[in-house]
């Protein structure tokens, strides 16, 4: 268990996920946690990360930093995902390593499952069969990232572990028109709709891609139940274990947005991997399960939008 005033370092705290993982701690009575902006620590800067990892000698790290984005800007920057997350997760990891860094928390994404995967995805299919296309560079740099995790365990007796959420959303979400995920994408656009009084919005795909949702505050309380309970070197995967597909989220969407328009579909974008889900009976047996259902959750995300106006500009 960690100490209430034990050194935690917050490694991507502005982002969605990062961000949220400091709200849980500070909610649960953590008092020494320990954050950069990207402007004072480049972690893809080697001798930067040692420097600091040197000077601040953290004692739990939460690894929460990476370069993301949806469908198109995966595809458009493949060399861009790989080498950036891969240089920022191998920097943090052996500098952590390398100063006696008591346990690390590697988060990941459930696109390193192959594509065509049984469902639901247990945490044992990995790498068993070919990765989705579209996000394979992202894919590829992120089970790097646990598989390093895993041999520091293997090789000198570390305690890092690793998490797999399935499609995150919520407060400071990325609503960016093309760069940023379906659901935020989504609020956007039909908030833009709606203000604007469009006839009909037009979606990617034909709809039919059935998808998982976890609210990223569910998502770092999850985090913070496994730093304190959970040892070993195969992921957990973080979901809801239900899933939806795409129309029934747009349609979702819409009903929460207010937007009472058409909505097309256009079958000539890609629509990504046909399903994914996770199975979550790994964390349920540990005694976690999530907390806020998919509408109450938009809701929350929309409130997030219309109150950070700036946001939806990144």
């Amino acid at each position: 268990m960690m100490e209430k005033n034990a050194k935690i370092y917050v490694a991507g705290h502005r982002g969605m996920v990062g961000s949220a993982i400091l709200r849980e701690l500070e909610r649960q009575g953590y008092t020494n946690i320990i954050t950069r902006t990207h402007k004072e620590l480049d972690l893809c800067r080697q001798e930067a990360v040692e420097r600091f990892f040197a000077e601040e000698k953290p004692e739990y790290v939460f690894l929460a930093a990476a370069k993301v984005g949806g469908i198109e800007a995966n595809s458009e920057a493949l060399a861009d995902f790989m080498y950036d997350n891969m240089i920022l997760e191998m920097n943090v990891i052996h500098a952590a390593w390398q100063n006696g860094c008591r346990k690390l928390e590697f988060l990941g994404s459930s696109c390193i499952y192959p594509r065509m995967a049984p469902q639901p995805m247990k945490e044992s299919c990995l790498l068993t069969s070919a990765l989705e296309k579209t996000n394979e560079a992202y894919a590829l740099a992120k089970i790097s990232g646990l598989k390093y995790c895993e041999y520091l365990n293997r090789q000198y007796g570390t305690d890092y572990i690793s998490v797999m959420p399935t499609n995150l959303y919520g407060p400071n979400d990325n609503y960016h028109p093309t760069h940023s995920h379906v659901l935020p994408a989504l609020i956007r656009r039909f908030h833009e709709a709606k203000e604007q009084n469009l006839p009909f919005v037009t979606c990617w795909g034909d709809g039919s891609p059935l998808r998982e949702f976890l609210y990223v505050d569910d998502l770092a309380n999850l985090c913070v139940f496994l730093m304190n309970r959970y040892s070993g070197n195969e992921t957990v995967n973080a979901g809801t274990g239900k899933e939806l597909t795409i129309r029934e989220l747009t349609e979702l969407v819409a009903k929460v947005v207010g937007y009472t328009g058409e909505i097309r579909w256009d079958p000539t974008k890609p629509n990504g991997t046909p399903r994914k889900l996770l199975d979550v009976s790994k964390a349920a047996a540990l005694g976690w399960t999530y907390r806020t259902e998919l509408e109450e959750g938009i809701r929350l995300t929309y409130q997030d939008f219309l109150n950070n106006p700036m946001r939806a500009e990144r």
